[in-house]
């Protein structure tokens, strides 16, 4: 059996860290990033998904960033195919591949072959099959799930639209069929040998401070400026991802005069505070993840601590 490539992944909520525990991680061990967030694929996105800076990039090789227009639509499965070539090129070239991000979902995905399935979705796409169904009939349906699954087509019943229609969007959007899915979820494995940590705050208002830090960092260095062109550009009406992009769509009401931009600014950390619980909650849940408390109240530990830490949970 071929033996897995070692990935190695730093995960945690926004403004946990997680950015420069990966670029220290890279330069001191040979590694290169792979970026694994959601908005950042986006070009011209920068000022609001927190990209690495210019200094950033050219200290570490970073993967994954500015790969597609704002304009264009890419899924959670476009993501892992790209992000799977990236790994393995890294580590073709001897270097330690490095994941790092918050899009859970994105991370699950790519690392776990079980965790895939949930991320290959397109809306439109499943609206038009059950539309084919409507039209033509469900048997129809069913009859091309059996040209491109025979296997779920045996076990599906053909007036179960929903799920003929489910196992056929499986197979248009990733190349697998469903039966292949289901067979290596059952055999409970992984793509890579995963080496994972993740950013925590056992005092909560720490976090929330690191966060409300970003926010107004974010608002001098220009993300005003910044939503107003992505705006301008008709990237938020062509792209119902990127117009969900925390960070710019809180900005809309003031850019609109709905709102005062203090209004608004409170309103963007608010929302950074919620997507960062929900983000503690999907890690906490990973078994593959090992945790590391960055801050239990006032024991704050030290960037070299974490380092450390992270090292001993990497390579021991």
């Amino acid at each position: 059996m071929e033996e897995k490539i070692k990935v190695y992944a730093v995960a945690g909520p926004t403004a946990s860290g997680k950015s420069a525990l990966a670029l220290e991680m890279a330069e001191r061990f040979g590694g290169e990033i792979v970026s694994c967030d959601s908005m950042q694929v986006y070009r011209r996105m920068d000022i609001g998904t927190a990209k690495p800076t210019a200094e950033e990039t050219a200290r570490v090789a970073h993967h994954m960033i500015d790969v597609v227009e704002p304009t264009e639509s890419f899924s959670c499965a476009d993501y892992v195919a790209m992000a799977d070539r990236a790994i393995r090129d890294i580590h073709a070239r001897g270097k330690l591949p490095i994941v790092c991000g918050g899009t859970g979902l994105y991370l699950d995905a790519l690392l776990r072959e079980k965790d895939f399935e949930p991320c290959i979705t397109d809306g439109a796409l499943r609206a038009e099959l059950l539309e084919f169904a409507r039209v033509h009939g469900a048997q129809a349906l069913h009859d091309e799930l059996r040209r491109v699954d025979p296997e779920s087509a045996e076990v599906i019943h053909p007036n179960n639209v929903k799920r003929v229609a489910r196992a056929i969007e499986i197979y248009r959007l990733s190349g697998v069929t469903k039966t292949e899915l289901d067979r290596r979820s059952r055999l409970g494995g992984d793509r890579f040998d995963i080496r994972a940590v993740a950013l925590f705050y056992s005092d909560r208002e720490s976090l929330y401070e690191r966060i409300d830090s970003r926010v107004d960092i974010m608002l001098r260095d220009g993300l005003e400026a910044e939503t107003r062109s992505l705006l301008a550009e008709g990237v938020f009406a062509a792209n119902a991802t990127a117009a969900q992009a925390i960070g710019y769509k809180e900005l809309l009401g003031y850019i609109e005069g709905r709102e005062t931009l203090g209004e608004a600014t409170e309103r963007l950390k608010m929302a950074t505070r919620r997507y960062a619980k929900r983000q503690i909650t999907w890690f906490s849940s990973k078994d593959y993840i090992k945790p590391i408390d960055v801050c239990e109240g006032e024991n704050k530990k030290t960037f070299e601590e974490i380092v450390n830490i992270a090292s001993e949970l990497f390579f021991n």
